[in-house]
């Protein structure tokens, strides 16, 4: 079963942590899922307040550009004022309301012109798993948005102008990035306007963005899962970083509409199993981290486990990271847990995307 799908950071799955925190925001019927095949039906049951119809299956999976892509048309179709957050579903976000009050922010910018927000997290090590933001002074807030003040009344200065986006670095260029306190994670959490993400593809994506824009006109009708089925294989397989936001940031500090929000509400990324357990071992002390019905360890540290319906005995072994779910074992190491996504490559190649 898929990660998102498993209650891994408390009795709810990850997709419906996600969706609750963000409905203060927005009504459930504005919600947008996209997923693939084999992943629709067990999100449909588990998100039972949002529309069925709006809980989209990607007919092959083709990355970020795409599927942002396609809600981006389909909503400017229907609202051309609508503003879009786009938000992974394996994240763990520590104060809620300070994590509504910052994409609140966000979607200000974003309403106010054709701008770009992501939500920047301040780097605490020289992680080569994420990508990294470059930013400079203090962006000058669209007049549009809300100028909130602080307690002193001193204008906020927590935006700021993006100069380039880097997508996972190697170890080294990570280091200097840290130590050079200009960069920013890239948390995969953005803001845009509709029409500000479909001009963006239209502009960066040519061969792309007709084929979305098709599909977006035929939703509602008899024709939409056969136009889906048709034209969205055809989509370039491609990252919305890569698609949009590194072009974007090409067009220089202040003509790219490109701003960063400093996370102010406490963050972690459980994309990867190592992620997860140091979210569940915040000391690292090297203790082990068991999600099991009963469970006994000898001579064993730093495992991570999760096998929520057996016995788990752990003896003479270090630092492996174990999952069972319903349909699959994953039996890996810490250090090499980052290598999953090799698996889940795989996994899509050979079309058993249930287990994605």
């Amino acid at each position: 079963m898929a990660k998102q799908l498993l209650p891994l950071n408390s009795k709810k799955s990850m997709i419906q942590e996600t969706v609750e925190r963000l409905l203060p925001l927005a009504k459930a019927k504005q919600f947008w899922v996209i997923t693939n095949d084999d992943l629709r039906e067990p999100i449909v049951a588990q998100l039972k307040k949002l529309d069925k119809k709006k809980i989209i299956a990607e007919p092959l999976g083709r990355n970020t550009a795409p599927a942002i892509g396609l809600a981006a048309f389909l909503l400017a179709k229907r609202d051309p004022t609508a503003v879009i957050g786009m938000f992974p579903s394996d994240h763990v976000i520590a104060d809620e309301k300070q994590f509504c009050a910052d994409i609140q922010r966000a979607a200000e910018i974003a309403a106010a012109g054709p701008n770009i927000v992501v939500i920047g997290i301040k780097p605490t090590r020289a992680e080569t798993g994420y990508g990294y933001i470059e930013v400079s002074t203090p962006g000058r807030e669209p007049r549009a948005t809300s100028r909130k003040r602080t307690a002193k009344g001193q204008a906020r200065t927590d935006v700021l102008n993006v100069v380039r986006f880097t997508e996972k670095p190697n170890a080294d260029v990570a280091e200097q990035f840290v130590k050079a306190g200009s960069f920013y994670w890239n948390s995969g959490m953005f803001v845009w306007g509709a029409r500000t993400l479909a001009g963006a593809l239209r502009e960066h994506l040519p061969k792309t963005a007709p084929l979305l824009e098709e599909i977006a006109a035929s939703y509602g009708t008899r024709k939409f899962e056969k136009t889906l089925a048709r034209l969205y294989p055809q989509c370039e397989n491609i990252s919305v970083d890569y698609a949009v936001l590194e072009p974007r940031s090409a067009k220089g500090e202040g003509k790219s509409g490109l701003y960063c929000i400093p996370a102010t509400f406490g963050w972690n990324d459980l994309g990867s199993w190592t992620a997860l357990y140091e979210h569940r071992n915040p000391a690292n002390d090297g203790a082990n981290v068991i999600r099991a019905e009963q469970s006994f360890a000898l001579n064993a540290e730093g495992n991570f486990v999760h096998s929520i319906r057996k016995f788990v005995a752990v003896v003479g072994v270090k630092d492996l990271v174990v999952v069972e779910t319903d349909d699959a074992l994953l039996i890996t190491t810490r250090e090499n847990s980052q290598d999953v996504g090799k698996v889940v490559k795989y996994l899509d190649e050979q079309r058993m995307r249930k287990l994605v």
